[in-house]
């Protein structure tokens, strides 16, 4: 603290001590000493302040042992309590009726995986989650989800996603390592119950069995720039559907991937991307047929939000479009064939969605698919599009009872396998506990 006497000794020492004649030698001594005390001792006491504000921003700047308490993340989940994980549970159940009895799930041209079908009719269980996350301390992250599913009548429970996260890479990089879903595309990394539609647009389905995950690395680099930039890459086991039988020692598939984005104003915003993945693929079994050789997934994924003033409580529209094309080249296998095949298939799917007030929105997809003929070799197997060219449309609206449940009712107008499918379906969606923030 500044000491309060110091202005009145200056200014006296300021005012000509001889004025009257009466001052000796000595008496101006005294003074200049007394003053020399008290400048001394200002001194030193602005030095010891300054050493310990220098300590303290030190304390602050170095890091410190883990605390009892949330440790700050950088990363799009919210930040929780370091001793109890951030637990949710995601209840979702469905109601489907067909108009077509035993609707095909299959669709020609395009080998699937096991979860790319659209589910049985009448009630049952969706993608039930339970989700646990936390941070470890200040320089790693962990989550985990838990998926319940019911299939053929049994009730079972899956590891949908089990990884750790880095905090605290310098120069914008992470490290995730574990089992994750994809950064591919743009729908690829959300879980099913984010989704504005009951089921996943057509070439999800058909070309990476509703989305892909699978085991590894992944590294990202977020760029320091006013516009969103982030590159990535993953190094993975290759089990995930396209890829199959972890091949090259369990380092059977990678991807890259890039996104950007920004804002237009206060009321628009948008994000793009280019991603790629690549597999190989050992004695993969679809529908009877078995394939061996590799796989390559190129995806541009594209999205425009808009709400007045950047506020979405009240009204909102969502633009998303993305194109996703598969290149398959290796041995197959189906009954009596067997040959070398080579051939690309693709799809794309657009689809809006209108917020018109606080609690409700509608939507409308269309997606479509495109696979090229295999040869005569390959005629009538699992390759073979025939006349086939599958389509899907669909219209929803639902009503959110809170940002913890939601109803929704959407019609499918389905023709993926030559006849048309008329489709209803009911869902709701519930989030019990901690429910973390969604991506753009």
């Amino acid at each position: 603290m500044f000491e309060p006497r110091l202005p009145w000794i200056l200014l006296l020492a300021a005012i000509p001590l001889s004025s009257h004649g009466q001052t000796t030698a000595q008496e101006l001594a005294a003074v200049r000493e007394e003053l020399g005390e008290l400048r001394r001792d200002y001194e030193a006491r602005i030095a010891a302040l300054e050493i310990r504000l220098e300590t303290l921003l030190s304390a602050e700047a170095a890091p410190s042992p883990p605390q009892p308490r949330a440790a700050p993340r950088v990363s799009p989940v919210a930040a929780v309590n370091a001793y109890n994980p951030e637990i949710g549970l995601i209840l979702d159940a469905e109601w489907r009726e067909f108009s077509r009895n035993g609707a095909d799930e299959n669709i020609p041209g395009f080998p699937a995986g096991e979860e790319a079908g659209i589910g049985a009719e009448g009630l049952s269980l969706g993608e039930s989650e339970l989700n646990l996350y936390a941070n470890i301390d200040t320089r790693f992250y962990g989550g985990t989800t838990l998926a319940f599913v019911d299939e053929d009548g049994e009730s079972g429970v899956e590891i949908e996603e089990a990884y750790i996260e880095t905090l605290a890479l310098p120069a914008g990089l992470s490290l995730k390592a574990g089992r994750m879903f994809s950064p591919i595309g743009y729908l690829n990394i959300q879980h099913a119950h984010t989704d504005d539609f009951e089921d996943r647009p057509l070439p999800y389905r058909a070309l990476l069995n509703n989305r892909y995950a699978d085991d590894g690395v992944q590294l990202r680099w977020l760029a320091p720039t006013p516009l969103f930039l982030e590159v990535g890459a993953q190094v993975l086991r290759g089990e995930g559907f396209p890829a199959s039988g972890a091949a090259n020692g369990g380092k059977g598939a990678w991807t890259t991937f890039a996104h950007v984005g920004g804002d237009v104003g206060f009321s628009h915003s948008w994000q793009a991307g280019l991603s790629r993945l690549s597999g190989e693929v050992e004695q993969r079994e679809t529908a009877g047929a078995v394939f061996t050789g590799e796989t390559k997934v190129d995806i541009v994924d594209f999205v425009w939000k808009w709400a007045p003033n950047g506020n979405p409580t009240v009204r909102s529209f969502k633009l998303q479009a993305e194109y996703l094309r598969r290149n398959e080249s290796g041995l197959l296998r189906e009954g009596n064939v067997v040959g070398n095949l080579d051939v690309d298939q693709g799809g794309w799917y657009l689809q809006g969605i209108y917020q018109f007030r606080p609690q409700w929105r509608i939507g409308a997809r269309y997606s479509t698919l495109r696979a090229d003929d295999p040869g005569l070799l390959f005629e009538n197997t699992v390759y073979d599009p025939g006349e086939s060219r599958p389509r899907h449309v669909s219209a929803m609206v639902d009503w959110s009872s809170s940002e913890f449940g939601r109803l929704r009712l959407q019609y499918n107008r389905d023709s993926t396998s030559g006849d048309t499918d008329n489709q209803w379906l009911l869902q709701y969606i519930f989030s019990v506990g901690a429910h973390g923030a969604h991506r753009f």
